[in-house]
């Protein structure tokens, strides 16, 4: 395998996408081209492409410990290409995304399903039920207590969405709701009434699919 440093000028990353634009790049160049340098004893190009294996085998699975996992791949090099694809989901991705169904719901939110703590997303929709933002607004184990109704509405007010659908995620892979999941859902309604916007469902995530509180008759 060649290093980079022996490449001719027209293989460099950065030179080819100089020349001929980012769309020329594989993935592993882009990657090289995000990551800068590689490390003492491994170049950048093997590097990108050690990390380009992972994305190919489980990208929703990607996380902070998977890439800092690889040698060479430290904390601040992980964050860079974290961020960089969050900034995709967020400015890309998402646009003009539009949710039909539970289903739907749950393969945008697939990233969820192997977290080992519980995550509680909120996803905010216009009228057309086009995805505005997903976020996480609690991670932890449940309770009414701790999933307050301002935290779930404030940004879905500042969105200005229609609607908003709740989802969070069973580690132990149990689809069953608990009493907690039905105050929650319960309590959230209560609220969505009140100010206007629309709780369209709450998903509860697993590996083993999902339980659509909407089409369990459950709203």
């Amino acid at each position: 395998m060649s290093l980079i440093h022996t490449l001719q000028r027209f293989d460099k990353p950065r030179e080819k996408l100089l020349e001929k634009g980012p769309q020329s790049l594989r993935s592993y160049e882009l990657l090289a081209v995000l990551l800068g340098s590689g490390t003492q004893g491994k170049d950048v190009i093997k590097l990108s492409k050690e990390i380009e294996k992972i994305f190919e085998s489980d990208f929703e699975g990607l996380s902070l410990e998977r890439l800092t996992a690889i040698h060479g791949l430290g904390d601040a090099k992980a964050m860079q290409i974290l961020s960089a694809i969050e900034l995709s989901r967020r400015y890309l991705i998402k646009q003009n995304i539009k949710i039909t169904s539970a289903a739907d719901v749950h393969r945008e939110l697939a990233a969820y399903v192997n977290k080992k703590q519980e995550h509680f997303i909120v996803m905010t929709l216009d009228g057309a039920n086009h995805i505005i933002e997903k976020r996480v607004v609690f991670v932890g184990t449940l309770n009414q207590s701790l999933v307050h109704p301002r935290e779930v509405f404030a940004d879905a007010i500042c969105d200005r969405a229609a609607s908003i659908i709740i989802a969070h995620n069973h580690p132990s892979g149990q689809l069953i709701p608990s009493d907690a999941d039905k105050r929650i859902t319960r309590r959230l309604k209560e609220v969505a009434d009140m100010v206007g916007i629309e709780l369209l469902d709450h998903l509860i995530l697993s590996r083993e699919g999902y339980y659509s509180f909407d089409e369990e008759g459950m709203l």
